[in-house]
């Protein structure tokens, strides 16, 4: 993908670098030269000086033939510009604009401008880990499949993942262990203290209960 990222803050040079790695093209822009410091010396893609929703500079910076674009400077105002700019004139298929006012973020994604608002994610991050229900889904996959979590029962340890499942019903599709997610198969073993992630009907979560009942 041919992406481009204005704002080279924390989230605009981290973001930068991540996209970097996974192989696609990055071009960064920002009004402050400094700024386009934080990408250091190994950075592969390119740079551009200029303000993000400037129709010369976002040219310069190749949105003609842009697949995605970020809006992620500190101004919602800025970053709401760029990226319909981006969307409504340009045509680019991905775009993405942050948000610090959530309110502001309900308005825009009411007209289809897609946003991210950091601080309502971490808001409700700190309180889903706060207020952990051991079978509430994390995710709803269109009413018809919830995304569980589950804490795997110690006495689970040493059984394979065929144990936990059950066909058109409950399947597990990824553990955490040790800080790192990895897709399974049925005959991935348990070990004490994994997570794992279950695509489960919701009329089945009784019977994800009593599995792990028997555990």
């Amino acid at each position: 993908m041919r992406v481009i990222i204005i704002g080279c803050g924390r989230m605009g040079s981290g973001l930068a670098q991540t996209l970097t790695l996974r192989g696609h093209s990055v071009t960064v822009v920002d009004k402050d030269p400094a700024a386009l410091e934080r990408l250091g010396p190994s950075f592969k893609g390119r740079t551009v000086v200029g303000i993000g929703f400037d129709r010369d500079v976002l040219v310069q910076a190749g949105i003609e033939r842009a697949d995605g674009l970020a809006a992620v400077t500190s101004s919602d105002e800025a970053n709401v510009v760029a990226a319909r700019m981006a969307s409504q004139v340009f045509r680019v298929p991905k775009v993405v604009a942050r948000l610090y006012d959530p309110r502001k973020a309900e308005i825009y994604n009411r007209l289809g401008l897609q946003t991210i608002n950091t601080t309502s994610w971490g808001i409700n991050r700190i309180a889903d880990l706060l207020c952990y229900s051991q079978f509430e889904p994390i995710l709803s996959l269109g009413g018809q499949v919830d995304l569980i979590e589950v804490q795997i029962p110690m006495l689970l340890a040493g059984r394979t993942v065929n144990e936990l499942t059950v066909p058109g019903e409950v399947m597990v599709v990824a553990i955490s262990r040790g800080g790192q997610t990895f897709l399974c198969t049925l005959g991935t073993v348990f070990q004490e203290g994994d997570i794992a992630y279950l695509a489960v009907l919701p009329t089945a979560g009784e019977r994800l209960k009593a599995l792990l009942a028997m555990a």
